[in-house]
């Protein structure tokens, strides 16, 4: 069963994968574990997936696929007007493609879409990388959370980016767009 084509194939001028960025389903969620149990030291349960899928009215979760192949996912939760970060991760085997950057953007456009005005996550403090990502789409650091991942004791930094329903937003998400070449958004 092919995927619904609402959302674009985003190419990426810097890599030469193709994904497709497309709602996630339970039929997903086998790949998306296996991403998960790879990639973080205290991976989400299958019911915390499908929790989190369930609860449509204030979720947004998408996958990144190339052909079958789930190589990355990501979620985002709203809450009175603001989108929070909940998970995002790309298959290692994949980094370094702009999968990441094609997530985030999906989930900031869902977001947008859902009335949300502010976003908002959570990042290890080791984590130079996702920083630099976020910060491309304006989150800025707002505070700290001690010991905040427990299987590990790392710091969380909290990260926020306000204003993402103005123009000057509006114009970031389109160079980002333009950067990965891809058309504009909703």
């Amino acid at each position: 069963m092919s995927e619904p084509a609402s959302e674009p194939v985003w190419r990426s001028v810097e890599a030469t994968v193709d994904v497709a960025i497309v709602p996630m389903r339970r039929r997903h969620l086998r790949s998306v574990l296996r991403i998960e149990s790879t990639v973080y030291p205290r991976p989400w349960s299958l019911g915390l997936f499908v929790s989190e899928l369930a609860q449509r009215s204030t979720r947004a979760y998408r996958v990144a696929k190339d052909g079958g192949t789930v190589v990355g996912y990501g979620g985002m939760m709203y809450v009175a007007g603001e989108g929070h970060v909940t998970t995002l991760a790309v298959d290692p085997a994949w980094h370094r493609q702009q999968i990441g950057t094609r997530l985030l953007l999906a989930l900031v456009r869902a977001s947008l879409d859902a009335g949300c005005t502010a976003l908002t996550l959570e990042v290890r403090m080791g984590n130079v990388a996702a920083q630099a990502l976020y910060r491309r789409f304006g989150f800025v650091p707002a505070g700290m959370r001690k010991g905040y991942y427990a299987e590990t004791g790392e710091d969380a930094l909290v990260m926020w980016a306000s204003d993402v329903d103005g123009e000057p937003y509006r114009c970031r998400l389109e160079a980002i767009e333009a950067r990965l070449g891809v058309g504009g958004g909703s």
